[in-house]
């Protein structure tokens, strides 16, 4: 069954309307406004480098003002992850990119009215701001049953 264009269309101005509506939100775990800047709504979007399909990026839409809201509760971190990452475009000079530390936070909460498990994803690079990178549902449902994510906070 393809997705409805129109349906698509509204969910997406729908969710860049909850995220634009404001530029940081108050996190009481970094005690510090996180950034919402258009790199984390890109990221819902597209992974690395390529769009994701349709119905994920809409799932994604879904979840997201359950993600904004886990940032303004969370107080604890479930998931930490610091990586040495290619961050920028290459050098016209030898075609490198240059590479950053950048540190992933995970934080994962029963949330909404059917109180289902979701991950919001936060990430720095280097010494800048803390900035919402992606939200996620914390398990998969398949056959019937729920399976934890195997992949890394950042892919998602």
């Amino acid at each position: 069954m393809e997705l409805d264009a129109q349906y698509f269309n509204e969910r997406k101005e729908r969710a860049m309307a909850v995220y634009s509506a404001q530029k940081t939100i108050y996190s009481p775990y970094f005690k510090e406004h996180i950034i919402l800047n258009s790199d984390g709504f890109h990221h819902l979007q597209f992974s690395a480098r390529r769009e994701r399909n349709k119905r994920e990026q809409l799932f994604k839409f879904n979840l997201l003002p359950l993600g904004l809201e886990i940032i303004q509760k969370a107080g604890t971190v479930q998931e930490y992850r610091k990586l040495l990452t290619p961050i920028g475009k290459k050098s016209s000079r030898d075609e490198s990119i240059p590479m950053k530390n950048v540190d992933y936070w995970g934080f994962v909460a029963i949330i909404g009215e059917k109180g289902i498990k979701v991950r919001t994803v936060l990430r720095r690079i280097g010494d800048g701001n803390v900035t919402f990178w992606s939200v996620m549902l914390y398990s998969k449902i398949k056959n019937g049953k729920q399976k934890q994510f195997t992949e890394g906070i950042e892919d998602e």
